[in-house]
């Protein structure tokens, strides 16, 4: 018996209760600000702020000469030099942009104080249950970590390139939803352990689904860093557009002279068509695991993972049609989040011993 197991014999549910709630409020936070960072993606955003200030930089600029100053720095950069200046951009365009950046990390200084003092509330008062300390500081260093990777997808573009490099992208994104799946799965634990029973197992079909989820999510970002999502066409219920790419089946436009996976990986063509048909793939696990949560009685839970997959399903394709309308794409973000915690919530209901 593992020592989460045997905490359960002297576990106080009014103890623990706190802590679940505390971490499904971070887990809502994790999700707004992965949202925020697709809109900041979708609207150009990222490299508005050419500077990584952790405690200053949480302050905007207050008056016009500060603005400038940061407008300055943001004309020495690629992507305005030759696209956005070329472009006519202003001071206004520019402080539309920035705003999206500065409430990305806003909400990331956020969500680390938020994780980081309660945490420190719990462990003061010895209400963390035996086990569970060290699972709970990964999830803090995951936390920072993605800081740092956030900074590190942006220094990309800040010389060399007019965006950001779509790997850091989908790294930043992908270490954003394992911290979700790792708060969620956590919460459900100590849900279990306040009831005195021992934590969930991941089962080999789950063990599947969160590993071909993890794969279409990655596909996901590589196409948000590729702006991949445009390359379809678009036009309402253009069937050109979707099932369709540019009114094939497999789009021409693909270049294979570098190798398969580097197309894969690189070819904004071919990591669209992957992404958009690995998806059924991902559905078809989803079905089973649905099904086998319905024979173990947890309807509840597989309302919620077929809700998910089904409505994202609808979301991916009327923003293809849409020509990736901002606020399509976000709601696809947004329930991507989403189908992941209802994934995990799924794999822990099937995992409960």
């Amino acid at each position: 018996m593992s020592a989460a197991d045997r905490s359960s014999v002297s576990a106080k549910p009014n103890e623990i209760t706190p802590i679940v709630r505390w971490l499904l409020g971070i887990a809502a936070l994790v999700i707004m600000i992965v949202v925020v960072g697709g809109i900041t993606r979708l609207t150009e955003s990222g490299l508005s702020i050419t500077a990584w200030k952790p405690v200053t930089g949480a302050i905007p600029p207050l008056s016009q000469e500060q603005w400038q100053g940061e407008f300055e720095a943001y004309k020495l950069i690629p992507q305005y030099t030759e696209v956005n200046g070329p472009a006519g951009m202003s001071l206004a365009d520019y402080k539309y942009i920035y705003f999206w950046e500065w409430l990305h990390r806003l909400l990331a200084r956020l969500v680390g104080l938020a994780f980081a003092l309660p945490l420190a509330w719990f462990w003061f008062r010895r209400q963390i249950p035996a086990g569970y300390k060290s699972r709970l500081l990964l999830l803090l260093v995951l936390g920072g970590l993605q800081g740092v990777i956030g900074w590190w997808m942006v220094s990309s573009g800040l010389s060399g390139d007019v965006k950001v490099s779509h790997y850091r992208l989908a790294a930043h994104l992908l270490v954003a939803l394992l911290t979700l799946g790792g708060l969620v799965w956590t919460a459900l634990d100590l849900k279990l352990l306040a009831q005195g029973k021992p934590a969930a197992r991941l089962t080999r079909l789950s063990a599947v689904v969160l590993a071909m989820l993890a794969l279409q999510l990655m596909l996901g970002a590589l196409v948000a860093g590729l702006r991949a999502g445009y390359v379809a066409g678009g036009g309402w219920f253009s069937v050109d557009a979707w099932p369709l790419m540019q009114g094939s089946l497999v789009p021409a436009g693909i270049d294979w002279s570098s190798g398969v996976l580097y197309a894969a990986l690189n070819d904004s063509f071919l990591t669209h068509f992957l992404h958009r048909w690995w998806a059924w793939a991902v559905v078809a696990v989803l079905i089973v695991m649905g099904r086998q949560l319905r024979r173990a009685g947890r309807r509840d839970v597989s309302i919620a993972v077929h809700s998910a997959f089904g409505t994202q399903l609808l979301l991916g394709i009327a923003a293809i049609w849409s020509g990736m309308a901002i606020w399509l794409s976000a709601a696809h973000q947004l329930v991507g989040a989403l189908l992941l915690a209802s994934s995990v919530w799924g794999a822990h209901a099937l995992g409960r011993r």
